[in-house]
Parts: structure tokens; sequence; C-alpha cells
């Protein structure tokens, strides 16, 4: 019983999802643990089965991020496999998701990883170090509801790891920075405190930072297959599907393919440029584009040396990206809430709505 206890709690079957679960009759709760191209593995309390979505959910998806995830909570009509795959009836409303753009050309969103706590954002001190492209991941971790922890990998490699430190607290604003090496066994010691009951971590970054590494070391086994970095720096892809593991001292993680290229859906610009941000609030004009206006208080810092020329240009590609150029802070939520409430155009409608419908 102590055991079906640690495993509902390390799968993150909280009070909120059971009594969610509670309004489907004759269905059983599981949580998406992997995913097979059209196949789920999903995690029950006392079971492992591979599952299938219904026909009606596949008709009523209209994008990929319709679909079950990794990470998702889902509803099963069976909680063995004795009689077949298992069938997904639904998905329970998500906490939190970290998505970005579909590779190629399509616009299509695609949900890394769902109903996460934290964040491990790796990046390795070798080459591959980059500050742009964890800007780029921090501003999505941030709009993704889950906590953001940056994770720097193979310090062993680093002849100047102060001064990497320096560079990656300044853009982190906020954010906590662990500093892990593979070659001491307690060199994942740091990222434990952060690994409690209940809760659910996912690592993301490029190919060759680690992660596998470090979740390997986490799980006390080598779970996952990893590979020698090559010679130029550049990561090996080892991982190739997301998949959860619950972990022996609590918590669980989802592994991820390495990101090379990590396509902008939505971000959280406020709490990825706070610095920025807060200095914009201090420009002459309140549609300032930070260029050669008079008073611009970034143009300033910039000039002093207080922030670096690259940072205000990450900060403006990433607006451009997310189609939020030349919008400040607020009215960039106000163009997230519109989003979310286009089907019924526009918030006030939303609202009207949910009125009509509790007086029926």
């Amino acid at each position: 019983m102590r055991f079906l206890e640690n495993r509902a709690i390390d799968l993150g079957f909280t009070e909120h999802y059971q009594r969610e679960a509670a309004h489907y009759q004759d269905l059983f709760l599981g949580r998406v643990i992997a995913q097979y191209k059209d196949l789920y593995k999903v995690a029950t309390l006392d079971n492992e089965l591979m599952a299938e979505i219904t026909g009606k959910l596949r008709h009523l998806s209209d994008a990929l991020s319709d679909y079950p995830a990794v990470g998702d909570f889902v509803m099963l009509d069976r909680a063995s496999d004795q009689s077949g795959n298992a069938i997904i009836h639904s998905i329970l409303p998500r906490k939190s998701v970290f998505v970005r753009k579909a590779a190629g050309t399509s616009q299509e969103v695609q949900i890394i990883a769902a109903n996460i706590d934290t964040v491990f954002i790796c990046m390795s001190l070798n080459q591959d170090f980059n500050l742009r492209r964890l800007e780029r991941y921090l501003a999505i971790a941030w709009d993704s509801g889950a906590i953001p922890v940056i994770v720097l990998t193979k310090a062993d490699l680093c002849r100047e790891l102060p001064v990497r430190l320096a560079e990656v607290e300044a853009i982190a604003i906020g954010v906590d920075v662990v500093v892990t090496s593979s070659i001491t066994e307690d060199g994942c010691k740091a990222i434990l405190t952060y690994l409690k009951s209940g809760q659910t971590v996912a690592f993301m970054g490029s190919s060759g930072v680690g992660k596998s590494t470090l979740i390997n070391r986490l799980i006390g086994a080598d779970i996952i297959a990893t590979r020698e970095i090559r010679k130029d720096d550049k990561g090996r892809h080892t991982t190739t599907v997301r998949e959860l593991f619950v972990i022996p001292s609590g918590g669980a993680v989802i592994d991820t393919p390495g990101m090379r290229e990590l396509g902008i859906e939505s971000v959280n610009l406020s709490k990825t440029f706070a610095d920025i941000d807060e200095l914009a609030a201090k420009c002459r004009f309140n549609d300032c584009r930070h260029e050669r206006e008079p008073g611009c208080a970034v143009r300033q810092a910039i000039e002093g040396g207080l922030i670096d020329e690259e940072r205000l240009i990450s900060y403006k590609k990433l607006q451009k990206e997310a189609k939020y150029e030349g919008l400040t802070s607020r009215q960039i939520e106000n163009e997230k809430i519109n989003d979310m409430f286009a089907e019924f155009d526009g918030i006030k409608n939303a609202r009207d709505y949910i009125k009509s419908r509790k007086k029926r």
C-alpha cells in the first residue's frame, strides 16, 4: 500500500487530478510517460500500458497541441492492456505547458512537455555556450507556467568558470543557476534540492549538453543511452523521444531530445528581460523603440555599459518572432488574453457567455 501511495505522489496524481478524474465514470486516471508517433505509454497507479486516442478525440483535434503529450494526465477506458491497447478518451486541463513551433515550414505548435513544475535549462560550458539561445529558452520557460532553473553542465571542461557564471547571472534575472560536472559522482547533487516528491521537472537543452547523463545519475542506473560529444563540441542526438521517469528519491523527470533550433510561439519577455522592461518604463516616450529617440533610458544604459547591445537585439528579435514587435509588456499580456478568448471575439464576450450559462 505504501508503494502505491508513493507511486501516486511521484506520478503527480494529486488530490486535484483525482477530483478531476472522478467526473469521468468508468474511466481510469493515467499519465503519459512516453510517445511513439500514434501510440502512447501511460502509467496508471499500478501499471504501465500502451494506449491510443479515441476516434472522437482525433476528430476533434485541430492542431498538434490538441493531442496528448508527455506529462499529460489522461482518462483511459482500462487500467491494464491484457485485452489490447487502452483507449485515451480525454486529456485533463494542463497546469503548465512548454511549447515551440514545430520544425519545418509548418506553423503548428508542438508540446515538448506538460504539467511540469520546474524546467531545467541545460547548457554546457564548452564551445556550445550561447547566451542568446539561453535567453530564448528562458522566454519560453517563463511563459510555460513552470519555474526555470539554469543548469550549466561540463564544468570540468571550462577554464573560465567565474567569467561564464557572471555572464549567465547577468541575463538570468531572478533565476537560480546550478553548476554541474559529469566527472564526479556528486556532480548532480545540487539538482536534487529541486526534486521533491510529487514534483515533475523537465530537462531542456541542445544535443550533447549532458541531460541524459544527469538523469541517469538521478535515477541511479544507465537507463538512458548516452554518446560521446563530437570533436567540434557539437552534440549528438541520443534521446529521440520525450520520456518521463520516476526518481527513487522522489518526484519525476522528463527527458527531451536536443533542440538546437527553438521556434517561438509565445514568450514572457517581462520576466526574461526585466532589466530592459524596467528601463523602458523610464523612457520619455511610451512607444520608444530604443533606437535614436531622445530621452531613451535603454540607450543610455547601453552607452553606460550597464546593458549589452546584443541583449537589446535579442529582445527585439524575440518580440518580432512572437509577433509582439513594438508592444509594451501590458499590451503583450492583453494580446495573449485576446488570443485565449478569440473564439468568443474577446474577453468581454467570454464573460457575458459565462454569466448567461450560470443563469440557466
